[in-house]
């Protein structure tokens, strides 16, 4: 039976995730990254992931697992900024996710329980997966607004080396 503490992390994880997938399918400016957004959930799942690897006492194989659903993280970042519509609109970039990139969002996060299922056998990684959810979430939108932002700064036009929407 999960702990209370998983089970927090879960529905944390699971409404962040809702958050991600409502904000990715409206059409938005692409503007600099949300940096509060990313400090705050950021700084939220360093803790939970802190306070995982510190109470199971985590060595050298915890770490390499975590690193490991942080690079499945990345990648599912990179793919779902490829699904991501992006356009120019009275002279600023625009981005929207589609259906493609909803459905994605949530393989990302069965991806990342699935990997943490794998783990749990070793008995100092059971839980890792529900610890680490948010972090894992974060670096995904990371890599996808990354990517976005990218794809944008391509069509912008470019003054004094730097588009209008990134000053």
């Amino acid at each position: 039976m999960p702990s209370s503490q998983t089970l927090i992390y879960l529905v944390i994880g699971i409404a962040v995730l809702g958050l991600l997938i409502v904000r990715s399918l409206r059409a938005q400016p692409v503007r600099k990254v949300n940096q509060r957004l990313f400090l705050v959930l950021g700084v939220i799942g360093v803790i939970e992931t802190y306070q995982y690897l510190t109470n199971h006492h985590a060595g050298a194989t915890a770490v390499g697992a975590l690193a490991g659903s942080l690079v499945l993280a990345a990648v599912f970042g990179l793919i779902r900024a490829m699904t991501v519509r992006v356009w120019m609109q009275d002279g600023q970039p625009w981005s929207q996710g589609n259906v493609l990139t909803a459905i994605l969002w949530v393989l990302a996060l069965a991806a990342h329980l699935g990997y943490d299922a794998l783990l749990d056998h070793h008995k100092n990684l059971t839980g890792l997966g529900e610890a680490t959810v948010l972090l894992y979430l974060v670096v995904s939108l990371l890599v996808q607004r990354l990517v976005v932002a990218t794809r944008a700064a391509r069509l912008s036009p470019v003054s004094s080396g730097r588009p209008d929407w990134a000053a």
